[in-house]
């Protein structure tokens, strides 16, 4: 996806950002493609609503990772008070059947990373957001280049 710069008031600028946030407790709630996709529809839904422009979302089954757009304006911890409460609240009403897991109504854990993106680097944030099923798939052996640890 193609880098283009944002315009507000009398700003202009990209703010691109890497966001990842886990489930409550990290319960392997989206392990099931239903609860994946309406995870990924949540998040969605939630980011367009608030003018945040998602250039890659993946969902794994106790987090999620997202590489996005943010307006000029807006800071990370408001991006991801934004999404993880209103994609909270869009799950329960997807999937009543998350309530008795959490009765409390927090799906989401307190905690977050949020990690800005250089201009030169957008693609590779973009391809591992992408490739997240990959990248957790392999051993720490297939990244130190040994086998034996």
């Amino acid at each position: 996806m193609e880098l283009k710069l944002r315009h507000h008031a009398h700003k202009v600028g990209v703010n691109v950002h890497h966001l990842e946030w886990c489930t409550k407790y990290r319960y392997n709630m989206l392990r099931k493609n239903e609860y994946k996709n309406a995870c990924e529809n949540a998040v969605r839904r939630q980011a367009e609503r608030h003018g945040i422009v998602i250039r890659e979302l993946f969902a794994m089954p106790e987090h999620v990772h997202i590489s996005c757009e943010l307006p000029p304006d807006m800071s990370q911890s408001k991006a991801l008070q934004l999404l993880k409460g209103g994609s909270s609240y869009l799950l329960f009403r997807y999937q009543p059947n998350f309530r008795p897991r959490y009765y409390k109504g927090h799906f989401w854990s307190l905690g977050a990373y949020a990690g800005s993106v250089g201009y030169n680097t957008v693609d590779v944030v973009d391809e591992y957001v992408k490739n997240q099923r990959d990248v957790h798939q392999r051993s720490l052996a297939d990244f130190t280049g040994s086998h034996a640890l």
